[in-house]
């Protein structure tokens, strides 16, 4: 299946980073979406922010809805990108860079 036909989880670092990282999350899932991706958006499912408990629940039965994660930078420093991709990992799924991902719609 295409990429550009999968739905896309995006992940990435949140924590510790002005606004919640959100605007990286928002400006890439602007790119991924006019490129034709449907996108997930943790930003989007907790825009309130919450527990960080409450917040990895929700993302990652959204992730369950997915075929591809698409990570930002910095995913690797995130304890909560890093468990998204573990799993997107063992799953099988396709685990790409955003960056790169966008990079293949403009080529």
């Amino acid at each position: 299946m295409p990429l550009e036909h999968r739905k896309t989880y995006l992940s990435g670092p949140m924590n510790g980073l002005p606004e919640l990282n959100f605007p990286a999350f928002h400006a890439m899932t602007a790119s991924l979406r006019a490129a034709g991706h449907t996108v997930t958006n943790p930003a989007e499912l907790n825009p309130d922010g919450g527990t960080w408990n409450d917040c990895m629940r929700r993302d990652i039965a959204a992730l369950m809805g997915c075929d591809t994660v698409a990570t930002l930078p910095g995913w690797e420093h995130s304890k909560g990108a890093r468990l998204e991709v573990l799993i997107a990992d063992r799953l099988g799924m396709t685990v790409v860079n955003a960056h790169d991902l966008v990079s293949m719609e403009v080529a």
